[in-house]
């Protein structure tokens, strides 16, 4: 080959480096976010556990901590998110309209969703599965016994239509009592309305424990007839935001890892001399330009929320009111399925 074609191959070579290695261009998500100095997230009108506000209008759970996180990363500051309630017919218009920038609310990824509401999948942020909740008094020991039975459940919503599939699937005749809202639904149910209740397993526990006089006169049935992976979604066509979306979900996982908690992350930031904590964190290499970002985006991002597993376990887990199992949401070295890209 000739020196001239050599140097032409280099130049190219090189150009196709710089091009890998370029900073993210800021999205019209981002420079919205920026101008407008928050985060908009649409969650849940009132889940327990994921996305539910207090008496003093203040919000907590898994689903307003993603905000949180995704808040902390871009804006420097976690509380700098107004959060926009949202019902199961609503999520997908505001989202797709604008009027939220990133919709957590215990949604769950579907090839449908994904590829015809103009909106993309992010990350999962909960594993979940479709469950029934009885009375005790009823002696139901398995969603098999519902044969011609009443089953209260939240139109607009998968779980609709995964009830319907498991009925004609077993021959149950099930009798679906369909119901707009949710705060219907589970008023239905308590009331003697239905035989049962139905939707994601996390929500029927929290319905026990938010909604029921006595939580201890309900069983949640040991099947699950669906998957149900929960995670936020974004804007299609933007795909700087799409990945800080999901790459800050992704680092909270990563954090998990690598052992970086909300109470240790300033002292690790400058003690750790691990090249995976130097990289998380921001002191030994800069990932943050590659999403429009600084270099300690991950960092506020963890001191703001905890890691992923301190989130779990504050809003969901064993200690928390839902008293949820780690389970298939535990990291996939300690025999769950998260498993995050690595953050390099």
């Amino acid at each position: 080959m000739s020196m001239k074609k050599l140097k032409t191959l280099a130049t190219v070579v090189a150009a196709l480096g710089a091009v890998v290695a370029a900073p993210a261009h800021a999205g019209k998500t981002l420079d919205a976010v920026k101008a407008r100095g928050q985060v908009v997230c649409g969650v849940n009108t009132g889940l327990a556990g994921f996305s539910a506000a207090d008496s003093n209008g203040k919000w907590a759970g898994l689903d307003v901590d993603v905000c949180r996180a995704v808040a902390a990363a871009v804006l420097g500051d976690g509380e700098k998110v107004k959060y926009v309630p949202l019902n199961a017919q609503a999520r997908f218009t505001a989202l797709q309209s604008g009027e939220v920038d990133v919709l957590s609310r215990n949604t769950t990824f579907t090839l449908t969703r994904d590829a015809s509401l103009g909106l993309s999948q992010t990350a999962v942020t909960y594993y979940d599965g479709q469950g029934f909740m009885v009375p005790v008094k009823s002696k139901l020991k398995s969603a098999k016994q519902l044969k011609g039975q009443t089953v209260c459940v939240q139109s607009g919503t998968t779980t609709e239509k995964n009830l319907t599939d498991f009925s004609k699937a077993n021959a149950l005749n099930i009798k679906p009592i369909v119901f707009e809202k949710l705060e219907a639904a589970e008023g239905a149910y308590f009331s003697g309305r239905c035989v049962a209740y139905t939707t994601d397993a996390s929500g029927l526990a929290s319905t026990r424990n938010k909604v029921a006089k006595n939580p201890a006169d309900h069983i949640i049935l040991p099947e699950l007839i669906s998957k149900e992976p929960l995670g936020p979604m974004v804007r299609r066509g933007d795909d700087e935001w799409t990945a800080i979306v999901k790459w800050t979900v992704y680092g909270l996982l990563e954090a998990e890892e690598a052992g970086i908690t909300a109470a240790n992350v300033d002292d690790l930031k400058t003690s750790s001399q691990d090249p995976v904590v130097g990289r998380l964190l921001g002191s030994k290499e800069d990932t943050g330009k590659l999403l429009g970002l600084d270099k300690e985006w991950l960092a506020r991002a963890v001191k703001t929320t905890g890691n992923y597993g301190e989130i779990f376990e504050r809003n969901v887990g064993p200690k928390s009111a839902l008293q949820l199992p780690r389970g298939l949401n535990n990291l996939w070295n300690k025999g769950g399925v998260q498993y995050a890209p690595p953050v390099r």
